[in-house]
């Protein structure tokens, strides 16, 4: 009988596969199947791994943090909190030097000025190496969390490959897309080849969690989006299911 694929094995799998969604989002051509549809399903699908599963994950955890900053009883929704605040200022950062460059310059190859493009795919690729980095130290062990926390990641990360290429057009296809998926190796190696404490790791899910939530609403809640709600209640109510019942 063959010998069951280990963890470290998979986790070198999804991270090359969640790297690839960044390089190939853009060659599969979902705008034909509705944007509205697969976009809003995806981001169902990522609050849903938020609400049912790391928020109630951290609130368990909190004694681990709690010895640490014990002066602040909600401390690791704060960090949530502050990823949420940290990845709105950016997305307002990115849209105000968007809506200040169409009037200057027709025709730019991004949307937004030099410096706002790297500084927004600047912190998405560090974002992503926190997401490579979380893949390694999870909440919970096991092939199931790490089998959820990768579908969740991935449809996120199509999510925001949909908006960063939005905001920054052929920039963002030529340089960011790369970026993004080094990012996600990059942190996947240091966590490899970093241990840290049960703190720390509860943490960085609370800043993670709270920049899921900004990247999904801020994509989903402007008009011109048209996004469908249908799809992301199906989205988040069956990832829901499986997160609470398998």
């Amino acid at each position: 009988m063959a010998e069951p694929v280990s963890i470290p094995v998979l986790v070198a799998v999804i991270a090359v596969g969640l790297a690839g969604v960044h390089l190939a989002a853009g060659r599969l051509h979902l705008r034909s199947i509705s944007r509205s549809v697969w976009l809003s399903g995806a981001g169902g699908v990522s609050v849903a791994y938020v609400f049912v599963h790391v928020l109630p994950e951290l609130e368990e955890r909190q004694h681990a943090f709690g010895g640490v900053v014990g002066f602040l009883e909600h401390h690791v929704y704060l960090l949530a909190l502050a990823g949420f605040t940290a990845f709105y200022g950016l997305e307002q950062v990115a849209r105000r030097s968007s809506d200040r460059r169409d009037r200057e310059v027709a025709g730019a190859e991004t949307t937004t000025s030099a410096g706002v493009f790297w500084l927004h795919v600047g912190s998405f690729a560090a974002y992503n190496a926190l997401v490579g980095y979380l893949l390694v130290h999870r909440e919970e062990s096991g092939l199931a969390s790490l089998g959820f926390f990768a579908v969740a990641m991935a449809l996120h990360f199509a999510v925001n490959d949909y908006g960063l290429r939005d905001h920054h057009r052929e920039a963002y296809d030529r340089v960011g897309r790369y970026l993004l998926a080094g990012g996600v190796l990059a942190g996947t190696a240091v966590g490899w080849t970093t241990t840290v404490g049960a703190a720390l790791v509860s943490g960085l899910f609370g800043f993670l969690a709270g920049g899921i939530v900004l990247n999904v609403v801020k994509e989903e809640l402007p008009e011109e989006r048209q996004s469908n709600v249908w799809a992301f209640g199906v989205g988040s109510a069956v990832y829901a299911a499986l997160l609470l019942f398998v």
